[in-house]
């Protein structure tokens, strides 16, 4: 097995805090790499200087030091909150649990999918509007077919 890309891994994820939109994600190793690389891919989406996280140690070592670390449940609940909504679909995707596969490259695509559906299509119940629309880069919640039809570079 191929230690860093089979086995146990974390999804690591970004998500903006008014609009709940997420930023970024990474499937790998939880280590000081896999969270640089996490942030690394956020930078190139927000210019935020505030970091809410949990108590994990990486992330203390790995930020800017001109970024503002806050340790703790509050604005993270949402996030761990949201980041268990993904797991439970990606394991509708590839396993019988709520899990993750052990093959990384399934699990990448599957979250792929898992956090379209969430940023551009699912309507939050209580909001009445995607996370895509509350971060105005929508104007009405998406269908999968507006996915597979969108223009892309490829």
């Amino acid at each position: 097995m191929n230690e860093l890309t089979e086995g146990d891994c974390w999804i690591g994820m970004t998500q903006a805090s008014s609009s709940r939109f997420i930023l970024a994600t990474r499937v790998g190793k939880h280590t000081d790499q896999f969270i640089s690389e996490l942030i690394t891919n956020t930078e190139g989406t927000t210019n935020c200087k505030h970091w809410h996280t949990d108590d994990w140690g990486g992330y203390e070592r790995v930020l800017p030091p001109e970024v503002k670390h806050i340790i703790g449940a509050y604005q993270t609940q949402h996030k761990e909150r949201t980041n268990g909504i993904v797991r439970q679909q990606i394991g509708i995707g590839h396993r019988r649990q709520n899990n993750f596969g052990k093959v990384w490259v399934q699990t990448e695509i599957t979250v792929r999918l898992a956090i379209a559906y969430f940023n551009w299509i699912w309507v939050h119940t209580r909001k009445e509007n995607t996370a895509a629309q509350r971060a105005e880069l929508a104007i009405a919640p998406w269908s999968w077919n507006d996915h597979y039809t969108y223009p892309t570079l490829y």
